[in-house]
């Protein structure tokens, strides 16, 4: 029998709303993976953020293609029992709610061990399920803020930045969903089910690719700090202003040799002050200087990165914006962007799953659910419920009415 994706036959149980999890859920729901998402009565927030039409989120579409919705009132006990029947019959539960709340819903890993131990719960936060700051409710930017990211964006010497996008809450959706398929692959060699604390915060501090070991290393003597277009350790690595724009240049291996000829510079091959990255940066207003000037000559950036790149094999990138991201010709032949049919947006371009299986080339075709729109259908499917139950689930409030938006 053919597979429809690589998960095919994994099924989700998707507590999670906004975008750390949803992402994860998503990646999932496009490699095959079955999601049911439960949704309070109002559903998930990220349904009123922008744009808007017809009281339907762009939005919440692009976080949560590919799953199936339930609305219920977790407070209530009948609620509850509904998720622990579904649990028995899932591989996978989701959360992100603020550390806590799952175990008030009585669906905390003890609870939902028990009723499945060969589960594979996946919770999460901003900041952790135990420490200190464990109960805290945050965002993509709290952990940023809390992980020394937020510290190291912005101008040398100025206030910290933010970064214009949720680079923490993607990332670790994508953590998420590389530790859930290990767990899954783990499981599936005798393991059993397991608990995941995943977080941002622990996300976002390993994205310190140098910084921590060299804080320490140094014994302190290297503090890493805000460093604007420059970087704070290597030279020439930063961001370079060109006629009407900005690129930038990056020559720290074999390419510094080519930068240093281009830039009539060869004496700088033999300059002990020149030697090695560290050294250079500690020259580098020399080294930039010599960069502005020649690219002040030039005059044009497109013209300069073909330089650069095509004529002396040194790396450097024209810095585009989010339009111009989405029509380059390389990215429409990578398909970066994908063009999704919506039944009230119709074509809506969202991006693409950055996953690449040769056996599925083509991405499968997903909706965007409304409020509640499969409630009774996963009731009668999942759990053999008669029409007078789900209508006095209704009537009672347990399961939400249906929202078509």
């Amino acid at each position: 029998m053919s597979r429809r994706h690589v998960l095919d036959g994994v099924k989700v149980l998707d507590f999670s709303h906004y975008v750390a999890g949803p992402h994860c859920t998503r990646l999932m729901a496009e490699a095959g993976a079955e999601v049911i998402k439960v949704e309070a009565h109002a559903g998930d927030t990220s349904r009123h953020l922008p744009v808007i039409k017809e009281g339907r989120s762009g939005y919440y579409i692009q976080h949560n293609r590919g799953k199936r919705c339930i609305s219920l009132d977790l407070r209530t006990k009948e609620a509850q029992d509904i998720c622990h029947e579904l649990v028995t019959q899932v591989d996978v539960v989701i959360e992100n709610f603020t550390p806590g709340v799952m175990k008030k819903y009585n669906m905390d890993w003890a609870a939902l061990s028990k009723v499945n131990p060969d589960l594979v719960m996946c919770s999460i936060s901003a900041l952790g399920q135990e420490g200190p700051l464990s109960k805290f409710p945050g965002f993509d930017y709290i952990g940023q803020a809390y992980s020394g990211v937020m510290g190291m964006t912005g101008q040398a010497g100025g206030p910290p930045a933010l970064s214009g996008m949720a680079f923490g809450d993607i990332s670790t959706g994508a953590h998420a969903y590389g530790a859930i398929v290990s767990s899954l692959f783990h499981r599936a060699n005798g393991g059993g089910g397991q608990f995941l604390d995943i977080t941002l915060l622990d996300c976002l501090f390993s994205y310190h690719e140098m910084n921590v070991q060299v804080y320490d290393a140094s014994g302190g003597q290297m503090v890493p700090k805000r460093s604007g277009h420059r970087h704070s350790f290597v030279a020439p690595l930063g961001l370079f202003k060109c006629g009407d724009r900005y690129l930038i240049i990056i020559a720290i291996g074999p390419q510094w040799a080519n930068l240093a000829k281009l830039l009539g510079r060869e004496d700088w091959l033999d300059d002990p002050r020149m030697a090695d990255p560290v050294s250079r940066n500690e020259n580098s207003d020399e080294i930039n200087a010599a960069i502005e000037a020649w690219l002040a000559t030039i005059g044009d950036a497109e013209k300069a990165v073909k330089i650069l790149i095509e004529d002396h094999h040194i790396p450097a990138a024209p810095v585009l914006d989010v339009p111009e991201v989405m029509e380059h010709p390389h990215m429409v032949q990578r398909g970066i962007v994908q063009t999704i049919k919506d039944p009230v947006f119709g074509d809506l371009k969202i991006p693409a799953s950055p996953m690449k299986y040769s056996q599925f080339p083509e991405p499968l075709e997903l909706q965007a659910s409304s409020v509640g729109q499969h409630n009774e259908e996963i009731l009668r499917e999942k759990l053999n419920y008669s029409t007078e139950q789900i209508a006095s689930l209704t009537e009672s409030g347990v399961l939400g009415a249906r929202d078509d938006t």
